[in-house]
């Protein structure tokens, strides 16, 4: 469809066409706006977010994210006691405290 059309559809000008066309480039388009021309499409808006990852993956990188940032301040305090821990056994205290992490509430609060 031409933008003269959608112009006709929405009762708006081609210069208002053309100016939406440039917001939506640019990522400043409206949703209301967005709805109008949906509207004028005779099509529903579908307006959504779709994960990059599995909510599996996800859950299981934020209890890693939080262990990690425990562990490390546990560690931070053991090298100032001269009582460093090996990093093979830092990682298995990540790794089992972000299992404990996984079957609890409040995982994504900081």
């Amino acid at each position: 469809m031409s933008g003269t059309d959608l112009a006709v559809r929405m009762g708006v000008s081609q210069q208002a066409v053309a100016d939406l066309e440039s917001s939506e480039q640019r990522d400043t388009i409206r949703i209301e706006t967005l709805r109008r021309v949906a509207d004028a499409l005779d099509c529903n808006l579908v307006y959504a977010l779709v994960p990059r990852t599995s909510l599996d993956e996800a859950v299981r990188r934020q209890a890693k994210r939080r262990a990690a940032r425990l562990v490390g301040e546990a560690a931070h305090h053991n090298r100032l006691e001269d009582q460093a821990i090996s990093p093979e056994d830092t990682d298995q205290m990540i790794n089992d405290l972000a299992d404990r992490f996984l079957d609890r509430r409040g995982l994504w609060s900081e």
